[in-house]
């Protein structure tokens, strides 16, 4: 018994070994999903966190032991959101085209994942710094971390509220849009690129190439937009309603 616990100490402080499991989560986690035929409900990216929080708790690891191994992933965030351009590229003849409308859908779906998220935080009595972290909630984690810290939120809480709604329009966006009657590609491409950003986009890329490229672009869009309107608006706003 001491035996194992002793492996167990000195692997859980090796960098490389959070780094592995990080990996090993995720790859059993997609694997889980490709064999349920894709169902939504098994989202690699849900099970995999399921997994790692699971055994962090277990073993009483902190987030910053984890972090010093997760880090490497977390690097590739960065490029890997850079590497949406491909898809974008490709499809660019019909951004051309859809010029307009995106930009009116982008700013309607903008304001909306705004409003709604401090909106009902505040009709269930959340204080400032709560509304403040979910304001940037569907923005990519990087941008809205720092949108958060700037106007007074929390940015720990911002990313899990990013996180979940990444996960969640991952889920469940493609077949509400459905429901509703939103089929086209590029439609619904905006819709889950600006409320549910790289995780979202991640989902498309799956299935459909056009509507991944207008994901990756509304998303990159809406963080453009957000970082450089919401703390403006939010500063004048504060003063009266919150």
């Amino acid at each position: 018994m001491n035996s194992l616990q002793d492996t167990w100490v000195y692997l859980s402080a090796s960098p490389l070994f959070h780094l592995t499991l990080t990996l090993i989560a995720f790859q059993a986690a997609n694997w889980v999903y490709q064999r349920s035929g894709r169902l939504p409900v098994f989202n690699p990216v849900l099970l995999a966190v399921i997994a790692v929080v699971t055994l962090l708790m277990v073993t009483q690891t902190s987030y910053a032991t984890y972090f010093e191994g997760a880090q490497f992933v977390h690097f590739l965030l960065g490029p890997a959101t850079v590497a949406l351009a491909i898809p974008l590229y490709k499809q660019f003849h019909l951004v051309k085209g859809s010029a307009v409308a995106l930009g009116v859908s982008l700013l309607c779906g903008g304001i909306v994942a705004v409003v709604t998220g401090v909106g009902l935080a505040w009709v269930f009595g959340g204080t400032g710094s709560v509304l403040a972290s979910l304001a940037p909630k569907s923005v990519t984690a990087p941008v809205a971390m720092g949108i958060a810290e700037e106007i007074g939120g929390v940015p720990s809480l911002t990313a899990a509220m990013v996180l979940g709604t990444g996960i969640i329009g991952a889920m469940f966006g493609p077949a509400v849009l459905r429901l509703v009657g939103v089929t086209e590609s590029r439609a619904t491409g905006v819709a889950i690129g600006t409320v549910s950003h790289g995780i979202g986009t991640a989902r498309l890329l799956q299935d459909d190439e056009t509507a991944a490229a207008f994901s990756g672009l509304a998303m990159g869009m809406n963080a453009l937009a957000t970082a450089l309107l919401l703390p403006i608006l939010w500063g004048i706003s504060a003063g009266w309603a919150f």
